[in-house]
Parts: C-alpha cells; structure tokens; sequence
C-alpha cells in the first residue's frame, strides 16, 4: 500500500472515532432526558436549603461571653439558611445567623464581643457607614448603617462588651422586624443541688423517753 492508502485509512479511522464519539455522546443526552421525564420531581419545591438552628444556638448561649441573639415568632416565610459560632477568633468571640426574608431577601444577624466594632461591623457589612441615625426598637437605640451592598441596624450593649448586627438585602421594614423579633440572653444558669437535710439532733432523755431531771431548770434559767 502507498502513502495515499496509508493517509485514506487513516482519515477513515478518524472519521468514525468522531462519529462514534457523537453517537455516544446523543446517546448519554437522550438517557438523561428520559430520566427527567420519568423520575418524578417537585417544580415547586424551595430551592432555598433551610437549617435548623437550635442546637448551635443552644451551645452559643452556653460558651458565648455574651447574651446571644435569635429571633423568635417568625413566620414560616422567613427561612434560616445559615448557622454558625466561632470561639476566640480575629474578630473575637463571633455568632452568625443567616435568613432569606419574604421576597427572598438576605438578613443576618451578627454579634461579636470585638474590642474593635467599628471593624466588625464594617466587616461583616461590607463597608456600610454610618447615616447618623438612630431608630428606637423595643426601648432600645439601633443606629443605621447604609453601604453599597449591605444596610444594617447596630447596637453595642450597655456595657460595651458586645455588639450587634442586623444586616441584610432586605428593606428597613424587614430589618426593623427581625430586631422586633430578637431574644437577646445567656443559657440558664444550672439549678443549684438541694443541700441534704439535717435530722434535728434528739433532746436528752432518759431511758424510759422522759427528760432527764434538771432540764426545766436549765431551760427556765437559759
């Protein structure tokens, strides 16, 4: 066989290499689309992955060097998406605690026992400054922070230990009601053991149960 014939056989082989690579190919997207089709599937199920909180939340009361903020009487529209508490970190000891809003927008709530807030809360808002106002919230003062990306409302506590974010995507109404909604405490302290009781010690008695004689003397002269 001559170079043409060598070349010929080789072209041919390449030709069903790259049909057999396009058969297999159509064949792979067919089975998926009959696998869609047949297997059943909810079109209306939440892409939105909830999480369930307590347990962290629970363990955070208990280790956190501060009251620990969750809401509480939240509709079902409002979807926990993310949960976590960070022991002694840079930013100090930090609890985090992410929901999709109604309208799927992003609300979290943050806090951190951080020597350096304004760094906190410019970092966990992305830059969000200071509008120099204040909203009074179940008797308390949040200041407002606007940013490109994040607005928030913030509150240090009364000792100046502690403080806390709400932030978030969400509107000022969403904001302000997740702050409504907060409980802001420590886990309960462990109830102390009761102290076991002491029987009284016995009176002095004579053999037969009666008081030994001088008894009455001593009590009326005591």
């Amino acid at each position: 066989m001559g170079d043409d014939g060598v070349v010929a056989a080789d072209k041919q082989r390449g030709r069903q290499t790259v049909r057999d690579m396009v058969i297999s190919l159509a064949v792979i997207v067919l089975a998926a689309g009959v696998i869609y089709v047949f297997v059943p599937h909810d079109e209306d199920e939440d892409p939105v992955k909830r999480v369930s909180y307590q347990v962290e939340l629970d363990s955070a009361r208990r280790a956190a060097p501060y009251p620990v903020a969750a809401p509480r009487g939240l509709s079902d529209d409002w979807r926990a998406t993310s949960v976590r508490y960070q022991a002694r970190g840079d930013s100090g000891s930090v609890w985090h605690l992410g929901f999709m809003a109604p309208g799927n927008e992003y609300v979290a709530i943050e806090q951190s026992d951080d020597r350096r807030p304004h760094v906190f809360v410019r970092d966990v808002t992305r830059g969000a400054e200071k509008t120099g106002k204040t909203r009074r919230i179940a008797g308390e003062d949040w200041e407002r922070y606007s940013g490109p990306k994040y607005d928030a409302l913030v509150r240090e506590a009364a000792d100046g230990k502690s403080t806390t974010v709400v932030m978030g995507t969400a509107p000022d109404r969403q904001l302000t009601h997740m702050v409504e909604a907060l409980d802001i405490r420590r886990a309960p302290s462990p109830s102390a053991p009761a102290s076991p009781s002491v029987p009284p010690s016995p009176s002095p008695s004579t053999d037969d149960g009666s008081a030994k004689p001088g008894d009455d003397a001593e009590a009326a002269t005591s």
